[in-house]
């Protein structure tokens, strides 16, 4: 199964569980959940970092692959990436001496979800 399938695969599921913004209103806990997502990827650093791990080959990324990509300290980086990691975003595995980050579907489609209309078609690309 390819990154866009078990994207789009993610993004039906949380559909299916998820009412969009437009259908009723947000619960209090549902809107302290989405929030910490939407403040975690509402910095451009962090956001890039999103896109750049989710789109890397394998679907993850080294956090060496990711250091030299920004004119940034390391520690800067590991900063918005433990950001990331603690809003439930990515999710990180230490191999040796470097720590590879995946995007976690699931909390993309819970946000994903809570956007779309119901007349509107999700996209993946």
């Amino acid at each position: 199964m390819s990154k866009q399938e078990r994207l789009l695969t993610v993004l039906t599921e949380a559909a299916e569980c998820c009412s969009p913004l437009v259908r009723e209103p947000l619960s209090g806990g549902q809107a302290v959940e989405l929030s910490r997502l939407f403040k975690a990827m509402g910095d451009p650093v962090r956001l890039r970092l999103l896109s750049l791990i989710a789109s890397h080959a394998g679907g993850e990324a080294c956090v060496c692959d990711l250091s030299g990509v920004f004119d940034l300290t390391g520690p800067t980086i590991s900063h918005h990436l433990k950001v990331l990691r603690e809003a439930g975003l990515i999710s990180g595995e230490r191999r040796g001496t470097w720590i590879y980050y995946r995007v976690l579907p699931e909390a993309l489609g819970r946000l994903a979800a809570v956007l779309v209309t119901d007349d509107a078609p999700v996209v993946t690309a």
